[in-house]
């Protein structure tokens, strides 16, 4: 990858303001202090999701799809079910139900970048994954981010949602630490001889088609140590404990299920150890990931060995290319994902759903027409 500096032209000024809040300020000591760690960044390459723009928005955009799935079908299917709730639940009369089924109705056959739904327009977009990375390996959460003051491990409440709320505008003033994050990822390209040609062409296309840079909110990811270096393991998680959360659940059950350990699918390393109702060989194993997870609820851990195994709680981070007008869409070489299909049932213009209809009896007719084209063919 490249990253560097160039020219001015076609790319919008940048507005650097000086943060003043405590806290704001810390998090930009945290950013210096990552910057001087770090010898580079790690990308691991695209993701998608889905913004929105209505005719008052001006230059911003608003993401209603988490920027995070791994192909732009993905996002597509996730407008879909936007779009049929929207029809099913919130249309105000038939004439905007009909606008939103229409939507439903191109996104169930079309491999659609952008199409406008009564008076909003919706876009897939595309933005880059990727991590600081230094001597120490993949970047770790930084101090001044985001804890819960008290931890909840209950698997039953629900996460916040990644870019829930989150204004595009890029306009926005920016603190010195992301205007130079920024500048350094104006001229990032695909140059690795491990891509492609078509794919490294499409990367140079889109820093002239999309000169700038937005940043997103930072996520956190699972990762892994392995031979060659960090793998994920886990989706993005909108704040650290998320992601310590899922690594509870990887070492409580997940990684006690694939190696046998467990009985069952409601079985977890914990409650079976403590009921004392297997052998000393197992009993040891599960002991091991249980000692792990109460590392974990002890104090605010970020990595962990467990087994052999070394689990990093990462800092990633994620980019999206900017053009005159608006988010970069996918890529001609990006990976597409399954083909457009129907994905909810049908509903009618009063938003009932339309029962699925059933195959009947075989009526006189149909088996008169089988038969004469049974003769034709003999």
């Amino acid at each position: 990858m490249n990253y560097g500096h160039e020219g001015a032209g076609g790319q919008r000024p940048l507005v650097v303001r000086v943060p003043v809040e405590p806290v704001e300020a810390v998090a930009e000591a945290d950013a210096a202090d990552a910057v001087r760690r770090a010898g580079g960044f790690a990308v691991r390459g695209p993701v998608f999701g889905v913004a929105a723009q209505d005719a008052d928005d001006g230059a911003r955009w608003r993401v209603v799809v988490a920027v995070t799935a791994d192909n732009p079908q993905e996002a597509r299917d996730s407008l879909n079910s936007l779009l049929w709730f929207k029809a099913k639940d919130d249309a105000k009369d038939r004439a905007e139900r009909r606008g939103l089924l229409a939507a439903v109705a191109q996104l169930e056959r079309e491999r659609v970048e952008e199409l406008a739904v009564l008076d909003t327009r919706y876009r897939i977009v595309r933005a880059e994954e990727y991590a600081g990375e230094g001597s120490g390996g993949i970047e770790l959460p930084r101090p001044s981010d985001p804890e819960p003051a008290t931890p909840d491990w209950d698997p039953k409440t629900p996460a916040v949602r990644i870019d829930d709320g989150l204004v595009l505008d890029p306009d926005a003033p920016l603190t010195p630490a992301q205007a130079a994050e920024t500048l350094a990822l104006r001229t990032l390209t695909y140059t690795g001889m491990r891509f492609p040609a078509p794919v490294r062409n499409d990367s140079l296309r889109a820093r002239q088609t999309h000169p700038d840079v937005v940043l997103l909110p930072a996520t956190y990811t699972l990762v892994e140590r392995s031979s060659t270096g960090w793998t994920p393991v886990s989706s993005m998680h909108p704040t650290p404990h998320e992601a310590r959360r899922t690594l509870e659940y990887t070492l409580l059950q997940f990684e006690p299920r694939r190696r046998g350990l467990l009985p069952d699918l409601h079985a977890d390393a914990r409650t079976l150890l403590a009921a004392g109702e297997c052998d000393p060989q197992t009993a040891a194993q599960l002991a091991a990931y249980v000692a792990g997870a109460d590392q974990l609820r002890a104090a605010p851990v970020n990595e962990l060995e467990v087994d052999g195994i070394v689990y990093r709680i990462a800092r990633t981070r994620r980019m999206l290319r900017w053009g005159p007008d608006g988010p970069e869409t996918p890529r001609p070489t990006d990976p597409s994902g399954q083909d457009p299909c129907p994905i909810h049932v049908p509903l009618d213009e009063d938003g009932n759903i339309m029962p699925t209809p059933a195959p009947g009896p075989e009526t006189d007719m149909d088996m008169e027409m089988d038969t004469e084209t049974d003769t034709d063919n003999t």
